[in-house]
């Protein structure tokens, strides 16, 4: 018998044999039969039974060898000298719980191994080598070489940090336990409610390799316990490898029925006396890539806890913790890789979230106290000015108007920049409230910029604020001009010369007001339109005429109040959630494709009746990846086929501005009498005349992408429609076309649209410079008003968090708003 602190010497010496025949014969995997990895296969069940107290060394062992035919002749070498590194650290009596053999950092780095868990007990944290940090590359882990770190950077880890933080798609919870004999019933109990998933331990004593009828080759196994035997099945044939019979293992999957016998196919397994990783407990769902298994990176994730989880430290304080009755990190990380329980998953996925939340809210707020520190221009309201302009409007403001312009009032009167955000739905009439703000400025002595996405809403904007002045005394009238790329040089110097000396003191435009040449005398006032069209550096821009001007931005795009906190968290909101009276509601009806013919049908008559329509497409070339229809192909049988006699135009995101400013002046004019478009036509066009709006494959748009489509018509006297096609078997579809028929508040079916289909419908791609939130949903609203309260909370003791407790978050903080980042506002 061996001492209980060595190996048995006539294996460790016939292993180290083996090592250094394969070191002479030059790493070849030629040392012995079959190769070393199934060597090891063979005898380490021998090790085992008679060295019970080096399972880590075994273990570590064949995980070393786990990936040495794979391996190029450099690592073999490494794997070999590390191994017997190993081999010799053993012969003394102190390595009984853990090994850490020397630094290779070649292959390896810190070959740091982990003690054995109980399936309850939280693992106790193993001292980190004292060069090990959460930025050390996860080579720095064993049995990570360049081969895994490569698999590893697919998934956009680099380092033992990015690993703590890889979040789990999902979990599959192995808790309940079953004996064999008992499995049978659960599952006649439980089928009818969804998937049974349970956890089974026994002995292995059946395993065989076989090939079905199909020529499919696969592994069988039978596992016994107590009560019965049931059998298992595996499409991996390296199963075959790792396992033995007489293996006592625990198997965790899901019951299915095999030719009426129920089995595991493909399931989780662990020997019995090892840690649960993934057997026995909640287990999470990681997102691969090529030739990295669930089992693989769990294990690289629990070795990443147990080596790493000592070096986090927290960056919030403990007090906000409390306040908002929050996890510990390391508690966190720890549960939201291997949950106790689903409570403890969703503490820890709300701490995560909040961090993100937090980091976040923390840039949007210092931005918008560092802009309002500035020195501004105060600009009070005259209230007979304001009683003026007011009366001399042919209608009232609604209750939403006049609550939004008297907040834009406040903000103006106040001697610092003015940074505010004004959302309302589409015809709420929020034109008349900044023309409202903009007369106040003027009448102070300022200039007013209006910046507009397209020149057919620059001209919208200019008749507009030019009919909304129309009643006002000469005196207080002010002089509007229009520049945009059509602008004819002899009226681009008048406006040069006019913003220069004063004369001109409300210029409205597109991108053009953001060219060199044009200068202010005194901006007072900047208003953004459609802001979510412009970049930070185009409206930074359009600041930087004026010194330190007050700023309005608006949007028709409804933001539900969670998502707006994100996208404009640096910006004061003010909303108008009403539409003026009067206006009708559009009429709106989902329709099938074999319904088409009515809706065509219905089309000529609105147009011979002396309206004008929209057809909107998803595409606009077709695709044989996607099924739906390309509005450049149904142009063409539209015009020819269809509606012959009627004038049709095509617009698309493909053209160039010219040629799309053309066709929206030549629809708008009523040179056209149906408009086929892409997406493009969402925004930016006003055409009173046109009554009917038709989407088809309106499953493939946003609840508040179609909003905005339907608010293209209904804009005039007449009554107007929104005909919605499609084809989709979808329940979520139909349930979100149902929606945009039974409902036409913006706001509501913005809320609607957040939580079936997520914030991608609002932020679009990585243009929206939205950092990546890998924890949080901005679904969360209590968890991300939470982390805003904080935010402020810790801004107003420490503005620059230059305070020791506040130095961890500074530093996330600007690593989460690095250069290029953070263009939300």
């Amino acid at each position: 018998m061996m001492r209980e602190s060595n190996l048995q010497p006539d294996m460790a010496t016939l292993l180290q044999r083996v090592l250094s025949l394969e070191q002479r014969k030059g790493y070849r995997d030629t040392a012995v039969a079959g190769g070393i990895q199934r060597f090891l296969d063979q005898q380490t069940p021998i090790w085992r039974k008679h060295a019970p107290h080096h399972h880590v060394l075994i273990d570590e062992i064949c995980r070393l060898f786990a990936r040495y035919q794979q391996a190029s002749v450099t690592e073999r070498k490494q794997i070999v000298e590390q191994a017997l590194t190993l081999l010799t650290h053993a012969a003394t009596p102190t390595h009984t719980q853990a090994v850490s053999p020397a630094p290779d950092n070649h292959v390896t780095g810190h070959p740091v191994l982990r003690t054995r868990h109980h399936h309850s007990a939280r693992p106790q944290s193993i001292r980190p080598p004292s060069d090990l940090t959460l930025d050390s590359p996860v080579t720095a882990l064993a049995g990570v070489g360049r081969q895994r770190a490569h698999q590893l950077a697919g998934l956009g880890v680099h380092t033992i940090g990015d690993l703590l933080y890889l979040a789990p798609r999902r979990y599959e919870d192995y808790r309940t336990i079953q004996p064999i004999g008992k499995l049978a019933r659960l599952f006649a109990a439980q089928r009818t409610d969804g998937e049974v998933r349970c956890t089974v331990i026994g002995t292995l004593t059946t395993l065989e390799q076989r090939e079905s009828q199909s020529g499919v080759r696969y592994v069988y196994a039978e596992i016994t316990d107590q009560t019965g035997t049931m059998p298992i099945i595996w499409f991996n044939p390296y199963v075959a490898r790792q396992l033995q019979v007489g293996m006592e293992v625990a198997i965790s999957g899901k019951l299915e029925l095999q030719r009426a016998m129920l089995c595991f196919r493909n399931p989780e397994w662990e020997r019995a006396d090892e840690a649960s990783v993934q057997t026995g407990r909640i287990v999470p769902v990681y997102p691969l890539t090529r030739n990295l298994s669930q089992k693989q990176l769990r294990q690289l994730t629990r070795l990443a806890l147990d080596v790493a989880l000592p070096l986090v430290e927290d960056p919030v304080p403990p007090a906000i913790l409390e306040a908002h009755a929050l996890l510990s990190l390391r508690d966190a990380l720890e549960q939201i890789h291997y949950p106790d329980t689903p409570e403890h998953c969703e503490a820890a996925r709300r701490r995560l979230a909040f961090d993100e939340f937090l980091v976040l809210q923390l840039g949007l707020v210092r931005r918008k106290a560092e802009w309002q520190a500035q020195p501004g221009q105060a600009f009070p309201t005259p209230p007979d000015i304001l009683e003026t302009f007011l009366t001399s409007l042919p209608f009232q403001l609604t209750a939403a108007q006049r609550r939004a312009l008297d907040e834009i009032l406040a903000d103006m009167a106040q001697p610092r920049p003015m940074s505010r955000l004004l959302q309302g739905d589409v015809g709420s009439g929020k034109t008349v409230v900044a023309a409202a703000a903009a007369l106040i400025a003027i009448t102070a002595g300022a200039q007013v910029a209006v910046l507009a996405p397209t020149e057919v809403l620059a001209e919208q904007h200019a008749r507009s604020f030019t009919r909304l002045y129309e009643r006002l005394p000469d005196e207080l009238r002010p002089n509007v001009a229009l520049l945009t790329g059509s602008t004819s040089e002899r009226g681009r110097r008048a406006i040069e010369a006019g913003l220069l000396d004063g004369s001109i003191n409300l210029l409205i435009g597109t991108h053009a007001l953001l060219e060199d040449w044009v200068q202010f005398q005194r901006l007072g006032l900047a208003v953004i339109d459609e802001q979510h069209r412009f970049g930070v550096l185009q409206r930074a821009t359009l600041r930087a005429k004026g010194i330190n001007p007050d700023v309005l931005v608006m949007t028709a795009t409804p933001i539900p109040r969670s998502l707006a906190l994100v996208l404009h968290g640096d910006l004061d909101v003010s909303i108008i959630d009403e539409l003026p009276p009067g206006r009708q509601v559009v009429q709106t009806y989902l329709l099938t494709g074999k319904q088409r013919e009515r809706a065509y049908a219905f089309i000529r008559k609105q147009i011979e009746a002396g309206h004008q329509a929209f057809i909107i497409y998803p595409l606009v070339e077709e695709s044989e990846a996607i099924d739906a229809k390309a509005a450049t192909v149904e142009f063409e049988r539209l015009q020819e086929v269809v509606f012959p006699d009627f004038r049709l135009g095509l617009l698309h995101g493909r053209m160039r501005p010219a040629e799309k400013e053309a066709v929206m002046t030549a629809f708008r004019d009523h040179e056209l009498d149906i408009l086929v478009s892409t997406a493009v036509v969402e925004v930016g066009i006003d055409v009173p005349n046109a009554t009917v709006i038709l989407i088809e494959g309106a499953d493939r748009f946003g609840l508040a992408q179609l909003h905005q489509f339907r608010g293209r018509v209904g804009r005039g006297a007449a009554q107007s429609y929104c005909l919605l096609i499609s084809d989709s078997e979808s329940d979520e579809s139909r349930q979100r076309l149902q929606a945009l028929v039974k409902t036409h508040d913006g706001f509501r079916l913005a809320e609607i649209d957040l939580q079936m289909r997520g914030p991608g419908e609002f932020l679009g791609t990585r243009q929206s410079g939205l950092p990546d939130l890998r924890f949080a949903s901005l679904a969360d609203v209590p968890t991300l008003q939470h982390a805003r309260r904080a935010a402020e909370a810790i801004l107003r003791r420490d503005p620059t968090l230059s305070r020791p407790e506040h130095r961890l978050l500074r530093q996330r903080m600007e690593q989460f708003w690095q250069p290029g980042v953070g263009d939300v506002s």
